[in-house]
């Protein structure tokens, strides 16, 4: 089992940035740590479906949704078992609740959300 616990959200005016992290933990997270694991952000607003926004693969492989490409960027610290998500130029439209998802099995297409595990999700709102 891995538990996957979501941290950073919050209010900031249009144009800031935020930086969302993820923990990981648990049997298996000890064992093989988050490298052995397929990571993925997604983010969900209010009426909307999820939506995949970036994926880091165990090589290292960086998959980034078109709508938000070029002002996101997801990392991984092995050695604290983290997956970080930094957002910049935030918009009104980015409001939603961030989810970060592993699986150790790999996901394809990486963006969409059949990831085996997931967080309770962080807010992230964003006024104009």
């Amino acid at each position: 089992v891995v538990q996957l616990v979501e941290s950073g959200g919050g209010s900031v005016q249009a144009g800031g940035s935020l930086r969302v992290s993820c923990a990981a933990s648990g049997t298996n997270i000890n064992m093989f740590g988050i490298s052995a694991y397929y990571l993925a952000w997604f983010r969900q607003a209010p009426g909307k479906e999820r939506e995949g926004v970036a994926a880091i693969a165990r090589d290292d492989t960086i998959t980034y949704a078109e709508s938000v490409k070029g002002r996101i960027s997801i990392s991984r610290d092995n050695f604290k078992n983290t997956l970080i998500l930094q957002i910049d130029g935030l918009q009104p439209e980015d409001t939603a609740m961030y989810y970060c998802a592993a699986d150790p099995a790999k996901p394809t297409p990486p963006l969409l959300p059949t990831y085996r595990f997931w967080g309770q999700g962080t807010q992230v709102t964003v006024s104009s």
